[in-house]
């Protein structure tokens, strides 16, 4: 059922290299090999940043789900998760406890992207209970097939790290909402199960709820993985974020380009423009390239980043993991003359600084999504209890939740004047060029490379974005 592939030490090398390929992990993990990595201290964190630091990566193998495979076939027809499983070297697939110390938790990830309290090092062995806490409205999780241990598996992580009880509610979107924007649901009942995107529904709703604890969590689960059902989910999410009063909808899965996302199908992400709600989609795990929805204008799309750290588990720096997704839009180009029905204009012009009257480049914004730093999910549908995952499935959800913590409250602007407006992507890139906002709120990914020709750079780049988030402001 699952498909292993391994980290050889030459996918490490390819964060420099951009050796990724299309064939993805491949080969046996060995520890990346000390090296002097330029860590840039950051402001205000308490952190001891040597400025020559070994990074120290875990010895471990990863394990694709069959949900994460993405096949060409697939593009405009059915969608995949993009997560995937870190097994630490010596030890089982899932444990009955997060004894791995190098995995990331609630505390660790908060006190990195300082939406947590600030403790030395921001080292998991060490963060207790100094998680983030805030949140408004409601987070909806999109995804396929039904976990019927979501609300449990949820109930135990909370517990487990001391995080309040999630306000948490499990959707169908099967027949019941009747027809959508043209669209109908493949199911009347409780779509069937699947372990692996059950897997991604536990990671989602545990991480939007780290990074922003007092929001409410809602899962919704569409029939299948097929387009039409995701699609429709995705409505579904939109009445349910709207009843809450806003919020935010994270959509951890993603596939191949294809001609028709263009208009009626980004309008899936801009439908509900009047209820402060923002989108957020995976940019994808197989390295440079665009997927969609991720591609979508209407939405932020997330890149994957690595955590470096050193061998006692302190913080050093991120750079571009090389697996994350992030490239140009085949399909998502500026329209001449303007139409929000045929694709971009004015209304999504936030990359116009640097990209121009051109297409869509992802991503927009970046956290964790390398396997060997990844983060504890507890998961008792498929597996045996905590496991290490990684993949842009978790920089969406905690992404996401981030942004409902900051409490800006923006989404899709109502149309004034016939024009429309993505607030959320125009905030992000309001302060790429300046020279407070961007290094006091963002943290510029300078390293890595996510295919030849692809590295991370100063300001805007098609792996990190603008880069990681550091605090509230300005997100």
């Amino acid at each position: 059922m699952y498909k292993t592939r391994l980290f050889a030490f030459a996918v490490f090398l390819s964060v420099a290299l951009g050796t990724w390929g299309a064939a993805g992990l491949a080969t046996p993990q060995a520890e990346r090999t000390p090296t002097q990595a330029t860590a840039q201290a950051q402001e205000g964190a308490a952190t001891n940043e040597a400025a020559q630091a070994a990074v120290f990566t875990p010895v471990g193998t990863v394990i694709t789900p069959e949900s994460s495979v993405m096949r060409p076939e697939d593009a405009g027809v059915r969608f995949h998760t993009n997560v995937h499983i870190f097994v630490p070297e010596g030890r089982q697939v899932s444990s009955l406890s997060p004894d791995f110390t190098f995995a990331e938790t609630p505390a660790s990830m908060g006190c990195v992207y300082k939406v947590g309290p600030i403790y030395a090092g921001c080292n998991p062995a060490t963060g207790g209970t100094n998680h983030p806490t805030g949140g408004w409205g409601a987070i909806a999780l999109v995804d396929a097939y039904d976990n019927p241990n979501a609300a449990s598996d949820l109930a135990t992580f909370s517990s487990n790290y001391g995080l309040p009880a999630a306000n948490f509610t499990k959707v169908y979107a099967n027949t019941a909402f009747g027809s959508l924007n043209g669209m109908t649901a493949s199911c009347s009942g409780t779509p069937p199960g699947d372990t692996g995107w059950g897997l991604e529904e536990d990671l989602d709703i545990e991480w939007a709820h780290v990074m922003a604890p007092s929001a409410k969590i809602i899962l919704v689960e569409a029939c299948s993985a097929n387009d039409s059902d995701l699609y429709y989910a995705e409505q579904v999410a939109g009445i349910k974020v709207s009843a809450a009063g806003g919020g935010d909808i994270s959509n951890s899965w993603g596939g191949g380009e294809f001609s028709g996302e263009v208009g009626s199908i980004d309008n899936v992400f801009y439908r509900y423009y009047w209820s402060q709600i923002t989108y957020f989609a995976s940019a994808g795990d197989s390295g440079w390239g665009a997927q969609y929805p991720s591609s979508s204008p209407w939405v932020v799309s997330a890149g994957g980043t690595t955590i470096n750290r050193d061998a006692n588990g302190n913080f050093l720096s991120e750079s571009c993991w090389s697996g994350s997704g992030g490239g140009v839009s085949a399909f998502e180009k500026w329209q001449s003359p303007p139409n929000i029905l045929n694709g971009m204009g004015p209304w999504s012009d936030y990359q116009y600084p640097f990209a121009g009257q051109g297409a869509r480049q992802t991503p927009d914004l970046a956290l964790d999504a390398d396997p060997a730093s990844g983060a504890y999910v507890y998961d008792t549908y498929g597996y045996g209890g905590w496991l290490v995952l990684g993949g842009t499935s978790l920089a969406s959800p905690a992404l996401a939740g981030i942004v409902n913590n900051a409490n800006n409250r923006l989404g899709q602007a109502p149309p004034g004047g016939g024009k429309f407006s993505t607030l959320e992507n125009n905030l992000l890139y309001s302060q790429l060029f300046s020279n407070k906002a961007y290094p006091t709120n963002f943290y510029d990914v300078t390293a890595g490379s996510n295919g030849t020709g692809h590295s991370a750079g100063k300001g805007y780049d098609q792996c990190t974005g603008v880069g990681s988030p550091r605090g509230k402001l300005g997100k």
